[in-house]
C-alpha cells in the first residue's frame, strides 16, 4: 500500500485500467482515488468499474491527490492546464500520459516548479500485460521515479527512459499492439480461408501470438534463436518464412514502428 492519494484527470479507458491495476495490487484503495471528466458517461464507467469516486471538477482532482495522472487527450492539456493555473500545490506530482507531448511543454503550461513524469502506457495495461515507458522531469526526484515505476508495474511492465527515447517506445509499444492484432487478425482470415472454423482459426491465431510471446519472455533467448527451433530445414515453417519476407514482412514492419514513432515526434513539435 502506498501512502500518497491519487488522482486522474481524465476518467477514460486507459484512466480506468490504471485504477483498476493499483487497486488489483493492493496499492490502494478506492476511496483513496478521485477521477474528473467533462464527460458524465465517462464518469460513471470510470465509477462502476473502480467504486471510485469522480467529480466534473479538475481542481477538486488538484486539490486532493499526491499523485495527479494527466489523462486528457494531447490536443486538449494546455486547456487542462490552463483550467488549472495556480490551483496545483508545488509538492503535487504530475505523471502525463499524453502521447507526444513533451517534458518542457508540460513545464511550460502547469509551471516550472512542477515535479513532472512522462509516461506512455499501451493498450494491454486493461488486462495487466502492459508495456510502459516513463521519463522524468528536471525537478522529479528519484523516489517519484521509483514510485511511478512502482505503479506501473502494477499493470505490467515499466521502462524508465531518457525522453528522448520515448518516441521510439510509443511507436513499439505504444502502437505495436495494434500491429499485433492486425497479424492476430489476418492469421485467423488465413486459417480460415483454408478451412477452419472462423472462431476457431480466431482464438487459435490468438493463442498462438500469446504462446509465442510468452516463449520469449520465459526462454531468455533472442527471438531468432526461437525461430529457428521451430523451422526445420525443408519444412512447413521454413517455406511460411520464405513467403513472409518475399512480402517484405520485416521491412513493413519496422517501417510501421517508424511510422508511429515520427508522429508521436510530430504531436510533440506541434505543442
Amino acid at each position: 500500500m502506498i501512502d500518497q492519494r491519487i488522482g486522474f484527470i481524465g476518467a477514460g479507458r486507459m484512466a480506468a485500467a490504471l485504477a483498476r491495476g493499483f487497486l488489483r495490487a493492493e496499492l490502494t484503495t478506492a476511496d483513496r482515488l478521485l477521477a474528473s471528466d467533462v464527460d458524465g458517461q465517462a464518469r460513471r464507467q470510470f465509477a462502476q468499474t473502480t467504486s471510485a469516486p469522480t467529480t466534473d471538477d479538475n481542481a477538486l482532482v488538484a486539490d486532493r491527490s499526491d499523485v495527479i495522472f494527466l489523462a486528457v487527450k494531447p490536443q486538449r492539456m494546455a486547456e487542462v492546464a490552463e483550467g488549472l493555473r495556480g490551483k496545483i500545490a508545488d509538492d503535487r506530482l504530475l505523471v502525463s500520459i499524453a502521447a507526444g507531448i513533451r517534458l518542457t511543454s508540460l513545464a511550460r503550461w502547469f509551471g516550472d516548479r512542477s515535479r513532472l513524469v512522462r509516461v506512455m502506457p499501451n493498450n494491454p495495461c486493461l488486462v495487466g500485460h502492459g508495456a510502459s515507458a516513463y521519463c522524468l522531469g528536471r525537478r522529479a526526484t528519484a523516489g517519484d521515479g521509483a514510485l511511478v515505476g512502482r505503479l506501473l508495474g502494477a499493470l505490467g511492465s515499466a521502462w524508465l527512459l531518457e525522453e528522448k527515447l520515448m518516441d521510439a517506445a510509443t511507436g513499439l509499444s505504444g502502437s505495436g499492439p495494434a500491429f499485433v492484432y492486425r497479424m492476430i487478425e489476418t492469421l485467423g482470415a488465413a486459417g480460415a480461408r483454408l478451412g477452419l472454423p472462423p472462431d476457431v482459426a480466431a482464438s487459435m491465431a490468438a493463442q498462438t501470438v500469446r504462446g509465442a510471446a510468452e516463449m520469449v519472455l520465459a526462454a531468455g533467448l533472442p527471438p531468432a534463436e526461437l525461430v529457428d527451433s521451430v523451422a526445420s530445414p525443408g519444412g512447413t515453417t521454413v517455406a511460411g518464412l520464405q513467403a513472409l519476407e518475399s512480402g517484405g514482412f520485416r521491412a513493413t514492419l519496422i517501417s510501421a514502428v517508424e511510422a508511429a514513432a515520427r508522429r508521436s515526434m510530430e504531436l510533440g513539435a506541434s505543442d
